[in-house]
């Protein structure tokens, strides 16, 4: 059963190949013991397993998972605790996402239970603010640096940059609910009362977001480009992402900031596209929208922003 699922992946992954010359080059065996193992004749061992799926770009758990059924394999991410392990993870994650990203028939599905990371980090004050956030929430040690004296290296800002170019390139659809925004502003909020932000850096953080969120609705609302976005009013949101092309698909879940677990398992994957589908039908698009309804999607959102700013200000004013 094993050797058979393995098989048909690298089928899958060399549509155009020879697979008993592929397989005869991962492991450096004779094209008639390639063909014996291809054809079934021979086992297949565990150490050639381990070539072949090296070789093809395989995962050996998401088989294992599909020959047990009802057993499926999945991956973490490693935990961070200083911008270094924030950057070597974000490094992982651009590698892991472009593996499959990097084709013309790539799509994302994002169910935004909060704004989308890569909306953010392409202003320069959120993009700060949110990388401050990160590290003090998962720094084993107490931080005591002032947001205002905070400033990230250089080499964290451009592994943001080139996944932000990989999200802007492939075709998105997110699914919003009315409070997909209320999570940033709470932790705007939080580290304002905590004395790590001033009211003043708080209300720019405000004003950018205003900003981010013209740009989304505005590029939203062209009919002719790659991203969507959906609004769901009886929807759960809750920062699932599938992300897939013609070949290959990978789900991640969240379990924590910045935290997720990513199966590839196919059957998982499969629900989680007709689960998306679906909700996509039941959902709006923003094109569709008239121009009213456009400017008042993009209004109520400023309204929750406008009333943490008078909250800021009534809080500086009574301090």
């Amino acid at each position: 059963m094993f050797q058979d699922l393995l098989l048909s992946q690298i089928r899958k992954k060399n549509a155009s190949k020879s697979i008993i010359e592929e397989i005869s080059k991962a492991l450096d065996i004779s094209y008639d013991a390639a063909h014996r193992r291809a054809s079934l004749k021979s086992k297949i061992s565990l150490d050639e397993s381990v070539l072949l799926a090296n070789y093809f770009g395989l995962s050996l758990d998401s088989l294992f998972g599909q020959a047990n059924h009802g057993f499926i394999s999945i991956q973490r991410t490693p935990q961070i605790h200083n911008e270094n392990q924030l950057e070597e993870y974000l490094k992982g994650s651009y590698k892991s996402l472009k593996k499959i990203l990097n084709k013309k028939t790539a799509k994302v599905f994002y169910s935004a239970k909060d704004i989308p990371v890569f909306h953010l980090l392409k202003s320069k004050e959120l993009c700060r603010f949110k990388i401050y956030l990160w590290l003090n929430s998962f720094s084993k040690d107490k931080d005591s640096t002032p947001f205002h004296k905070f400033y990230p290296k250089l080499s964290t800002v451009q592994v943001i940059n080139d996944l932000i170019g990989l999200y802007n390139q492939v075709s998105v659809s997110e699914i919003w609910d009315i409070t997909t925004i209320n999570s940033l502003l709470k932790q705007v909020y939080i580290f304002f009362k905590k004395g790590k932000i001033a009211v003043k850096e708080a209300i720019i953080l405000c004003d950018s977001l205003k900003i981010v969120l013209k740009e989304i609705v505005s590029k939203a609302v062209l009919s002719n480009n790659n991203y969507r976005l959906y609004q769901n009013e009886l929807l759960l949101v809750n920062n699932n992402v599938l992300i897939c092309n013609e070949y290959e698909r990978a789900l991640f879940v969240p379990s924590g900031m910045l935290s997720y677990f990513k199966t590839k398992d196919e059957e998982i994957c499969d629900r989680a596209l007709k689960y998306f589908d679906k909700q996509t039908e039941n959902s709006r698009s923003l094109d569709t929208y008239t121009e009213i309804d456009q400017d008042l999607f993009y209004k109520t959102l400023v309204k929750k922003i406008e009333v943490l700013i008078r909250l800021l200000k009534d809080e500086k004013t009574c301090a």
